[in-house]
């Protein structure tokens, strides 16, 4: 269910804007949507223009619930060691190529799995506390977490094709539930 937030700025930085532009007899409608860096919103601006000189302008944010959510060293007790279901942690930085290139997959999977499993990310270069305790040597790192405990053999580092990252879950989340 999404959120409305309504804001008279429109200063959110896009990585992508799809106009789509209808109209009639009276009035003209301009709507852009914005998809923004931070995945959990999508921002919706719609232009009135009853006439040529005049027009009206307002801007709507829907929180969209995304799969992947950032998270940083504070978070991270109350969302992955409190969590009362599975949490994949996924140790990424904006320089590693492989964790752009895992991306996609990390996020169609986490949605795919969102009633068994919690997926969120953690900036390798913004958090040397959580790196140094977990000893995340290589990019990207995937760990999985249930009832506040690193799963026993659940680390893998690298880039995963999203068929072995699909096993890679099944599997854990089977060993976790017969346990």
């Amino acid at each position: 269910m999404d959120t409305l937030i309504a804001s008279s700025s429109s200063s959110t930085p896009a990585i992508s804007r799809r106009p789509l532009v209808c109209s009639s007899n009276s009035c003209f409608h301009s709507v852009t949507t914005s998809f923004c860096r931070k995945p959990s919103f999508r921002k919706l601006t719609h232009s009135f223009q009853n006439s040529p000189s005049s027009s009206s302008s307002f801007t709507v944010k829907f929180a969209i619930k995304c799969g992947v959510t950032e998270i940083n060293e504070s978070q991270f007790p109350d969302v992955v060691l409190k969590s009362d279901r599975p949490v994949l942690v996924e140790f990424v930085a904006g320089w590693c190529g492989p964790c752009r290139l895992v991306a996609p997959a990390i996020e169609s999977l986490s949605k795919e799995y969102e009633d068994k499993l919690l997926v969120v990310k953690i900036d390798h270069d913004a958090n040397p506390k959580l790196i140094e305790e977990y000893k995340v040597y290589g990019l990207p790192a995937l760990i999985m977490f249930k009832d506040g405990k690193e799963i026993a053999e659940s680390r893998r580092e690298g880039a995963i094709t999203k068929a072995k990252l699909k096993d890679y879950i099944d599997a854990l989340l089977q060993s976790i539930s017969v346990a």
